[in-house]
C-alpha cells in the first residue's frame, strides 16, 4: 500500500504542476506553439535517456530510484514557486524546468512499471494494475481540479502544494520493501542497453500493443490544447481547465475500478482495438463540441476507453518479460507512453498553429481510427489474442 500511496501523492503533485505550468505559459505567451513545446521538452529527455534509465532500473533498488526522481521534482516545484513569487518566471525558465521534469520522468517510469510485478503474485497482476491505476486516476482527477481552483490564489501556492506532495512521495518510496535483488552488475554496453529493444522487437504481440498506444494517443491526444479550449472556445477560467483535465481521469478511474472487480479474460486483443476506436470517436466529439458538459463527457469517455487499453497492454508486457529484463523493457515502453503524451502534446500544438485547435483535435481523432484499422491488418496475432497469458 505504500507504493499505492506514493504514486497517489506523486501523480497528484505532477498533475497540479502541469495545470499550473500550462496556464502560466499561456498567460505569458498566448501561444499554442509554446504549449506544444512544453510537451516536447518533457519528451526529449525521456527519449535520450531511455536505454540508460532501463539499465539503472535493472541494476539499482527500484524504490530508491523512484525516491530520487521525486526529490528532483521537489526541487523543480520549489524553483517554480520562488520564480513566480519574485515575478521572474519566464517562457525560457518554464522550458528549462520542463526538460528537468522530463529527465526525472525518464528514470521514474521504467522503475515504477518494473516494480509492480515484484509486489503482487503473477496471477493477480492484471487486477493489481487496475487497482494501481485507480489510485493514479483518482490523483489525476483531484490534481487538476484542485490545481485549477488553487491557481486562483496564485501559481506560487500551487507549486508549494506540489512540493509538499513530492516530499511525501519521497518518504513513502523509501519505505517500500521488495524482493528484487539485482544480478551481478553488468558492464554498460550497447548490447545490454539495447536488450529491451531487441526483446520487444522479437515479440509481435507486445510490439503491436505498445505501438498501437503510441500512434493512437499521439494523434488523438488533446491535453495540450485544453487551455485554449477552456479560455477561447468554452469560455471558462482556470477552474474549467482543471475540470477538463480531470475528465479523462474520471472515466479512467471508474473503468479501473470495474476492471479490478471484473478483469478482462477473453478476446483481449479485439477488446483493446475496440477501446482505442472508441477513444478516437470520443476525440472527434470533443473537437466539435461547444458545450462544456458535452466536452466533459467526451473526455470522460476517452479516459475510460484508454484505461482498458492501458491495463491490457501493461499486463501483456509484464507477463511476458522476465524480472531481470523488466527495467529495460519498461524503459522502452515508457518511451512509447511518453511519446503518446508529451510528443502528442507537441503534435497538437504544432497542428493547432496551422489548422486551429478544432482542426487539430478533429484530425487527431480521425487519425486514431485509421491507426486502429491499419494495426488490425499488420498485427493479426494481437487482434486474435484471446488471453493475457497467451494460452487459449
Amino acid at each position: 500500500m505504500r507504493f499505492w500511496y506514493a504514486r497517489l501523492a506523486g501523480t497528484m503533485g505532477n498533475q497540479m504542476l502541469m495545470v499550473a505550468v500550462g496556464w502560466q505559459m499561456y498567460d505569458l505567451t498566448g501561444s499554442a506553439w509554446d504549449l506544444g513545446l512544453v510537451g516536447l521538452f518533457q519528451f526529449l529527455p525521456a527519449l535520450l535517456l531511455t536505454l540508460v534509465a532501463g539499465h539503472v532500473a535493472d541494476q539499482v533498488d527500484r524504490s530508491k530510484v523512484l525516491a530520487t526522481c521525486m526529490a528532483v521534482q521537489v526541487v523543480i516545484a520549489a524553483t517554480l514557486a520562488a520564480a513566480t513569487w519574485h515575478t521572474v518566471a519566464t517562457r525560457e525558465l518554464l522550458f528549462v524546468l520542463s526538460v528537468a521534469l522530463g529527465c526525472a520522468k525518464a528514470f521514474q517510469m521504467p522503475a515504477q512499471q518494473a516494480l509492480v510485478p515484484l509486489l503482487v503474485p503473477q496471477s493477480m497482476l492484471a487486477r493489481a494494475l487496475a487497482f494501481s491505476s485507480a489510485g493514479m486516476q483518482a490523483a489525476i482527477i483531484g490534481g487538476p481540479a484542485i490545481g485549477g481552483f488553487v491557481y486562483a490564489a496564485g501559481a506560487t501556492v500551487v507549486y508549494v502544494v506540489c512540493g509538499v506532495l513530492f516530499l511525501l512521495a519521497v518518504w513513502l518510496f523509501l519505505r517500500i520493501g521488495h524482493p528484487h535483488v539485482p544480478r551481478a552488475k553488468e558492464p554498460v554496453s550497447l548490447a545490454t542497453l539495447l536488450a529491451g529493444v531487441k526483446f520487444i522487437w522479437q515479440r509481435p504481440v507486445v510490439l503491436g500493443a505498445i505501438s498501437l498506444d503510441l500512434f493512437a494517443v499521439l494523434l488523438g491526444g488533446a491535453t495540450a490544447l485544453l487551455p485554449i479550449y477552456a479560455k477561447d472556445i468554452l469560455h471558462t477560467g482556470p477552474w474549467g481547465l482543471g475540470v477538463l483535465r480531470a475528465a479523462p481521469a474520471v472515466g479512467a478511474l471508474l473503468m479501473s475500478v470495474a476492471l479490478t472487480r471484473w478483469p478482462i479474460t477473453r478476446r483481449v486483443g479485439r477488446v483493446m482495438f475496440a477501446a482505442v476506436a472508441v477513444f478516437g470517436v470520443a476525440t472527434i466529439v470533443f473537437a466539435l463540441s461547444r458545450s462544456f458538459v458535452l466536452s466533459f463527457v467526451a473526455l470522460w469517455v476517452t479516459g475510460a476507453a484508454d484505461m482498458i487499453s492501458v491495463v491490457i497492454r501493461q499486463s501483456l508486457v509484464q507477463l511476458e518479460t522476465p524480472d531481470e529484463m523488466r527495467g529495460r523493457v519498461s524503459a522502452v515502453n515508457s518511451v512509447f507512453i511518453g511519446a503518446s503524451n508529451q510528443l502528442g502534446e507537441f503534435e497538437s500544438g504544432a497542428t493547432a498553429a496551422l489548422l486551429g485547435p478544432v482542426g487539430s483535435v478533429l484530425l487527431g481523432g480521425i487519425g486514431t481510427l485509421v491507426v486502429v484499422a491499419v494495426w488490425m491488418k499488420i498485427f493479426p496475432p494481437l487482434a486474435q489474442r484471446q488471453n493475457l497469458s497467451g494460452s487459449d
